[in-house]
């Protein structure tokens, strides 16, 4: 519970995308989540990874700032995303 003087608790998922050649800037925002650049092919991936991750929270009935490292994973690994595309585990996981 968040106290009266105690800003409330955000998390965001970023993604950032790294093979934009045509020059155009891409930032898409939503309630959680940041995307930028990447080709149109890249974004497009990015915004529907980031709707399904999205909908899986909402399936476990969760906002993401209330589920585990663990959790952020097993969700990932649902909608397909492998380890190369996660921060990397530290020992205190």
């Amino acid at each position: 519970m968040v106290q009266p003087n105690e800003p409330e608790k955000k998390s965001w998922i970023l993604g950032v995308g790294h093979d934009n050649e045509d020059g155009h800037l891409r930032i898409t925002r939503g309630d959680n989540y940041r995307l930028f650049g990447g080709s149109e092919q890249t974004h497009e991936v990015m915004q529907e990874t980031a709707v399904k991750f999205n909908e899986k929270l909402r399936d476990r009935g969760k906002r993401l700032e209330e589920i585990s490292k663990e959790e952020f994973r097993d969700i990932a690994h649902e909608i397909g995303l492998s380890d190369k595309h996660l921060p990397p585990q530290t020992a205190d996981e």
